[in-house]
């Protein structure tokens, strides 16, 4: 949808001409998945395609709500954001509810939504609609917050309001990106640095494996009880603040620890996620694109028999793709149980892996999925 028709359904809907327009990107993580809640280095990079936020500003105290998305609109007073509804709602009254807790008065306004990130495919479309709110709002109410406050201001709006206990990497892609690079994000100290993403050659393709998940109702809050859980019992003996702390070696050390081997398996992904993260970046910028897909795949294994978070949907897409001629790793992306693959695959041989791999997933599985291939751009950001 361009501009023009999206001006026109802000018109159809409000009766009034819009006079403000904001972006937010969706996000794909490259590598390092279920390690942002555990002191972990992601790798995420933002997208080219993701959430608009068109607006004008109206006369009383309300903020009416509208997506051309998703049914389901709100007109929202401070009295509102005392309760959740379950619907998508909830997301802008999170953030929306952190303003308030801050002084400011978000009210006022006529918004509507749209995007084209596939919707519950754990490319971050939660996170992405979070921070365009914010950062409309802290604009409008000239609050002077920065980019990182925003950022932390949106995951504490999913983590409070809406219930989804997740860690700081969706936000901080989504806000923090840039076009043609990748973040290297310590999650204990939110230290990055953008990394050049030279993948010459290679493109990455996103699978969308068109299982739905939700990651409010799944297993993802018990991953992180049972990380918790883990991370107490290694205090007893080390003195580490979180799961990544570890290293390979200290990890083998503190097996003993475990009399629940579920809970040693959750650790142990954490650890050797970690360690892969700092890997593949090496690989990155020495170009072993060769040794950065072979750590993509065995990031994938972790996440099916470690952490448990993948199913037959995604270990099909993955373990496929990885015996697909000229594709170098594929891994699940996002926080499991359902949504996409994000793959590495050499430029000529992208025609055919959607085809073979999108035929082998409907024999298989008996659903449909859908690729993309995936640019890389900016933050958040106004457009108008």
């Amino acid at each position: 949808m361009d501009t023009r028709e999206l001006q026109q359904k802000f018109k159809d809907i409000y009766g009034v001409e819009p006079e403000y327009l904001y972006f937010a990107p969706g996000r794909v993580n490259l590598i390092g998945e279920h390690i942002d809640y555990n002191g972990g280095r992601v790798f995420p990079c933002a997208l080219t395609f993701g959430t608009y936020l068109m607006a004008a500003k109206r006369l009383d105290s309300q903020v009416a709500l509208a997506s051309l998305n998703i049914p389901g609109t709100a007109e929202v007073g401070e009295d509102a954001l005392g309760r959740k509804s379950g619907k998508w709602t909830d997301y802008p009254m999170g953030v929306m509810k952190e303003f308030v807790n801050r002084g400011y008065q978000p009210f006022g306004y006529n918004i509507l939504y749209w995007g084209d990130i596939p919707n519950r495919a754990g490319l971050s479309s939660s996170a992405s609609l979070e921070v365009v709110t914010a950062v409309f709002l802290n604009d409008m109410l000239k609050c002077g917050m920065s980019r990182v406050e925003l950022v932390k201001l949106s995951q504490h709006a999913e983590n409070d309001f809406v219930g989804m206990n997740c860690g700081i990497m969706d936000q901080f892609a989504v806000g923090m990106g840039s076009e043609g690079h990748a973040i290297a994000l310590d999650c204990a100290t939110l230290e990055y640095e953008s990394v050049p993403l030279d993948i010459a050659g290679y493109k990455l393709v996103i699978a969308n494996s068109n299982k739905h998940h939700d990651l409010v109702t799944s297993e993802y809050n018990t991953r992180r009880m049972q990380c918790e859980k883990a991370l107490k019992i290694l205090q007893e003996r080390y003195p580490v603040a979180n799961l990544c702390e570890l290293d390979p070696v200290l990890l083998d050390e503190a097996a003993g620890l475990f009399e629940d081997e579920v809970l040693y398996r959750r650790v142990r992904h954490a650890v050797t996620e970690n360690d892969r993260v700092n890997q593949a970046i090496r690989a990155l910028r020495l170009g072993d694109l060769s040794r950065f897909g072979k750590l993509m795949n065995e990031s994938h294994r972790s996440l099916k028999e470690d952490y448990e978070v993948t199913g037959v949907e995604m270990d099909t897409l993955a373990e496929e793709a990885q015996r697909l001629e000229g594709v170098l790793g594929a891994r699940i992306t996002g926080g499991g149980f359902g949504g996409c693959t994000v793959n590495l695959v050499r430029d000529d041989a992208v025609e055919g892996f959607v085809r073979q791999l999108g035929e082998i997933y409907r024999q298989r599985v008996g659903l449909h999925a859908d690729f993309y291939i995936a640019g890389i751009g900016d933050g958040a950001r106004r457009i108008y």
